[in-house]
């Protein structure tokens, strides 16, 4: 689903996948949405009304993770078939396999410039993988348990990774050392995200919990209590003003950052200064520094707790379009609170392959649904316009989410 962030706004279902969606990623640009589904597939969408989708096969068990290259162009998958699979996002092909891990793949990532691959699985190692050569380059293997999730720091010259040991590491690819180690979590962390200025690192776990730990200092800050079961997702916003965590209590929350103090916006000034085309960017802030090993127990009275109070934004059922491939579709189904669904109109279909460029071509089918939709609308409202206060006030409210929808 995509939601507007807007309070109350419509909700926007894609329906295509035959089983559980398991990873969804934005495209760079925004223009394209990739997910990956226990049904073995993954559809690479365009986030518009028509809700068209492409589908691309080739692992032959769960996909797990997606995730786009920083310039759009390609797509890593990773599954519990034990590969790592590279796709060309505008040729819709399958390009090559990455297949040394000997366990379930639970993640893949490139690397900012595009040049390096980075996965990690239930064998319990995290791996480097060059994409030109398609070799694996290096093997991090101090797990204790399955390696849950990988990716790269801002600058390319750092991996985090986290396991189902409760830790987060650090280490640097150009040394391939364990600079830094943090135990702050009581229970399996499944997902983590770096601040854009890559001094801080958000961190969800099977314990509840959100943390955020300052990469500079070395040390938790803070401890988010609001979700009433394990945390599966967190992730900054692009501007890092937001992150969001999603969880198994089926709710999705968003935080504001306190970052925005002085020394918050001094730390992001000396980044933006530091930051060149050419050389990429490093993490000096942490290189070099000895391996640094945090325990919870040792500091928590330095972390602050917080135990908001959470207020639902959305009602409990939000108006939701359903849009995409349903072959278990009836108009009856389609009714959903507050949703408007017309049996006489033909459903949008998933189509068999999307056309093999992407540009501007959600500007193009906007424009195309402006053309068809709206003259109709207005039609219609004229034609009622000395109907009951009831019905003109209903087709207001049409005319209001129809314009919303082709904007």
């Amino acid at each position: 689903m995509i939601w507007n962030l807007n309070p109350k706004s419509r909700a926007f279902r894609f329906i295509g996948h035959q089983d559980i969606v398991t990873a969804v990623h934005f495209s760079p640009s925004g223009e394209l949405l990739a997910s990956g589904s226990r049904d073995r597939t993954v559809r690479l969408w365009t986030p518009s009304i028509k809700g068209e989708s492409t589908v691309l096969k080739a692992h032959t068990a769960s996909v797990r993770s997606v995730s786009f290259s920083a310039d759009g162009q390609r797509l890593v998958t990773a599954s519990d078939d034990k590969s790592v699979k590279v796709w060309s996002v505008h040729r819709q092909k399958f390009i090559y396999s990455l297949n040394q891990h000997t366990n379930w793949v639970r993640c893949a990532r490139f690397s900012p410039d595009g040049r390096l691959v980075a996965s990690c699985g239930d064998d319990r190692t995290v791996r480097l993988w060059d994409t030109s050569t398609r070799l694996c380059v290096n093997t991090f293997t101090d797990y204790g348990g399955p390696a849950t999730f990988v990716n790269f720091d801002s600058s390319g010259t750092c991996i985090a990774s986290s396991g189902a040991d409760n830790t987060l590491k650090i280490w640097d690819i150009r040394t391939n050392k364990l600079i830094q180690h943090y135990q702050v979590h009581s229970a399996a962390v499944s997902s983590f995200s770096f601040h854009p200025s890559g001094s801080y690192l958000i961190s969800g776990s099977s314990d509840s919990t959100v943390k955020i730990v300052d990469l500079l200092e070395g040390r938790l800050i803070y401890t988010l209590h609001g979700h009433k079961g394990p945390v599966l997702a967190v992730a900054f916003s692009r501007e890092g003003d937001l992150f969001a965590s999603g969880g198994s209590d089926s709710q999705v929350l968003m935080w504001k950052t306190n970052f925005d103090a002085p020394d918050y916006r001094e730390t992001m000034s000396r980044h933006r200064k530091r930051v060149t085309p050419d050389p990429p960017p490093h993490l000096t802030d942490i290189f070099p520094r000895s391996p640094h090993l945090h325990f919870g127990h040792r500091a928590a009275a330095a972390a602050v707790e917080i135990n908001p109070v959470v207020a639902d934004v959305h009602t409990a059922h939000p108006q939701v379009l359903e849009v995409g491939e349903d072959p278990f579709y009836t108009p009856a189904a389609g009714r959903h609170a507050g949703g408007i669904a017309d049996p006489t109109k033909e459903r949008p279909g998933t189509s068999a392959g999307l056309p093999s460029t992407f540009t501007h071509m959600q500007h193009q089918e906007e424009a195309r649904e402006e053309d068809i939709l709206q003259p109709g609308v207005t039609d219609l409202h004229r034609e009622h316009s000395e109907s009951s206060p009831a019905l003109r006030s209903t087709l207001e409210h049409i005319v209001q989410q129809l314009d919303i929808l082709t904007q």
